[in-house]
């Protein structure tokens, strides 16, 4: 199952935003309120969903000033990816935030709206980052 944030435009070229969303330890920054217990290195991080579960991801993928991609490691819930697509648009960016799930019916009637809210969230958050 997949879930795609809406396009969100950036004031910012796409490397500025790619290098921003290629260091996990300012991926916190993009997080809902729902995530607490937030800890990151460079390539790494780890949360708790409040009332879910826990959460490690990785960076798995990265084409530069286009596409980072992260995948869990660890013990997870359910198999997923999470990446981050940047359009270069010259001075400035459009991004959006997608992430693909293997969830089985039941999990994907009660994660649908946090994942979608997850990654609309993210978006919205990119926009008012201080680059």
């Amino acid at each position: 199952m997949q879930f795609s944030s809406d396009s969100r435009h950036i004031g910012q070229p796409a490397e500025v935003v790619f290098n921003f969303l290629s260091d996990l330890t300012r991926l916190g920054e993009l997080m809902p309120d729902q995530v607490v217990n937030w800890q990151a290195t460079p390539d790494k991080c780890s949360f708790t969903i409040q009332g879910m579960t826990d959460i490690s991801l990785q960076i798995d993928q990265k084409l530069p000033n286009s596409l980072i991609s992260l995948v869990p490691y660890g013990k997870s819930p359910f198999a997923f990816s999470l990446q981050a697509h940047v359009k270069d648009s010259g001075d400035s960016s459009d991004v959006h935030i997608t992430l693909d799930a293997d969830l089985n019916p039941m999990l994907a009637v009660m994660a649908k709206r946090p994942l979608q809210n997850l990654v609309q969230v993210m978006a919205d958050k990119l926009t008012n980052i201080d680059f």
